[in-house]
């Protein structure tokens, strides 16, 4: 069979059309493709985004209760020193001087430990009262 000249035959045609839509599905599904990847990788990001402004309220939350815990524990600190001198009882008084310098010390040291035990001054009070004594 002598081959045809001229316009390509209902086969060739067929094939043609085949091609040119296998090529264009081929085009589509790929774009669809990087597309779909696209939004895929703009969906992780917002994901992250959302997390880190989530994890940073969060931290915001714990520095402000942090520093409200810091003022409410001076204020307390600060009202628990202004009613201890008057909850304290007053100062013993002055022992008469002793005649030599050492024992006029021992014995206000033991004065201290007297009212310590008795309740008169706290831990904080009486090694403050001691350290100047000592002149610490």
């Amino acid at each position: 069979m002598p081959r045809r000249m001229g316009r390509p035959g209902l086969v060739g045609t067929m094939a043609r059309t085949a091609v040119i839509a296998g090529t264009a599905s081929a085009v589509v599904g790929s774009s669809q493709q990087k597309a779909a990847a696209q939004h895929q990788a703009q969906a992780q990001a917002q994901a992250t985004q959302a997390e880190l402004a989530q994890l940073q309220a969060e931290r915001a939350a714990a520095d402000q209760q942090a520093a409200i815990d810091a003022a409410v524990a001076q204020q307390l600190a600060a009202q628990a020193a202004a009613a201890a001198p008057v909850a304290a009882a007053p100062p013993p008084p002055p022992a008469a001087p002793a005649a030599a310098g050492g024992d006029d010390t021992m014995a206000k040291l033991q004065q201290l430990a007297e009212m310590k035990t008795n309740g008169l001054l706290s831990d904080a009070e009486f090694t403050a009262m001691k350290s100047k004594l000592l002149g610490m």
